[in-house]
């Protein structure tokens, strides 16, 4: 029984990706598609990497990250690569608390100068 395989139009289609965003990961070596002549085939393996590929990328990890803790699965298995993500996830929390500190700084220092020209204008 053979497993389903996804063309480079379905596979775009399924991820909601742009064909220069499939052939970039492709390039930079984060999916492998079997080659058929110009055709790309995108079989389970791959499906599975940009799952979490793009999954990565909603949390803001950095395309480089991804690839290296998707090297850690090929390399050193599952237990290693979970072990890896915690301490990704970990980092990433920081960075992401860090980023919502300066978000409510600037959201408070805008409402600040908003009322005042709204004061200044008798609104």
């Amino acid at each position: 029984m053979s497993e389903r395989r996804l063309s480079f139009k379905e596979m775009c289609a399924k991820f909601d990706v742009t064909p220069r965003t499939l052939r970039y990961y492709e390039y930079i070596e984060l999916l492998q598609p079997e080659r058929d002549g110009r055709a790309r085939w995108y079989g389970p393996r791959e499906v599975a990497r940009m799952t979490l590929i793009l999954r990565g990328r909603k949390f803001g990890f950095q395309l480089e990250d991804i690839r290296q803790w998707l090297l850690i699965y090929e390399h050193e298995g599952n237990e290693a690569q979970m072990r890896a993500w915690i301490e990704l996830a970990d980092r990433q929390m920081d960075e992401l608390r860090e980023q919502r500190r300066q978000l409510d700084a600037a959201m408070d220092e805008l409402s600040k100068l908003r009322e005042e020209v709204a004061t200044t204008l008798g609104e």
